[in-house]
Parts: structure tokens; sequence; C-alpha cells
């Protein structure tokens, strides 16, 4: 008989470099909130449900507050594939993503989030200080999530 819920953690490190044209101005490491809404998806995953459940874009949003587990979008969002998932140590995955200098413009960033192909929010990620995204401004960045 179990008497106790065992909670398994899962979470994630956020890191972001900014670029002005050519010249690193910013690097930013910090945890994240990986949201309830991940929960449910990881388990719809175990049981098999697949469609619509992978991480497959990052949006930008505009929203500054904190983030906490009930959260299920980001506010205002530019939205974009991510590029590419390595898997650098057993239970781990590392999304990589970027911003380029043609893309969301005028944007004041003070958001990150993590989206599935159904449109689920997975982790968010807020900045005290927005990025003002300018036209000579590109990001990279890496997101680990941490099972």
């Amino acid at each position: 008989m179990i008497t106790q819920r065992e909670v398994v953690p899962v979470r994630g490190d956020f890191r972001m470099q900014v670029y002005r044209g050519e010249q690193l101005v910013l690097e930013y490491q910090d945890r994240n909130l990986i949201v309830d809404a991940a929960r449910s998806v990881m388990a719809r995953l175990i049981s098999g449900e697949v469609s619509g459940r992978s991480i497959d874009r990052i949006a930008f949003g505009t929203n500054q507050s904190t983030p906490t587990p009930g959260d299920t979008g980001i506010t205002s969002a530019y939205m974009k594939p991510v590029q590419a998932f390595s898997y650098p140590a057993p239970g781990q995955v590392e999304i990589a993503w970027n911003l380029l200098v043609t893309e969301a413009n005028g944007m004041s960033i003070g958001e990150f989030g993590l989206l599935t192909a159904d449109g689920a929010l997975f982790a968010r990620k807020h900045r005290t200080k927005a990025i003002e995204k300018e036209s000579d401004i590109s990001i990279e960045g890496q997101w680990l999530i941490i099972f």
C-alpha cells in the first residue's frame, strides 16, 4: 500500500546569449519553472498519447511577472520552431533556440516559454528587466530540462 505520494522533480536551466551585431552584450543563466501542464504532457507521453506532445516551439513574450505553476501561456507571443535537441546526460534534454536580427523587432521581451506542438506551455522563464529587441539584436539560447 502506498502511503505517501512520490514527487519526481523536473527542473529546467535556462541560458541565453544576447548579441548586438557580432558583439556579445549579455550572458544569462538561471533556473526556470516547469509548469503544471508539463506533468500532464509527460504522463500522456508515457501512456502512448504522443501526437502533439513534443516540444517544438519557443515563445518570446512581454509579461515580466514571476512564473507560477498554473501558467498556461505567453503574453503577446512571438513563436518560432526550436533549432535542435541534444541529450547531454541520462535524464536530460537540451533544446537549442535562437531569435534572429530580423525577428520580433520592437518587442519588449520579458518572458520565454517552451510549447508543445498542441500549444501546451511546458516551461516558462521571466526577466525582471526586459530585452528591448532591435534590428541589431540577436539572441541564442539553450534550455536544459532535467528529469
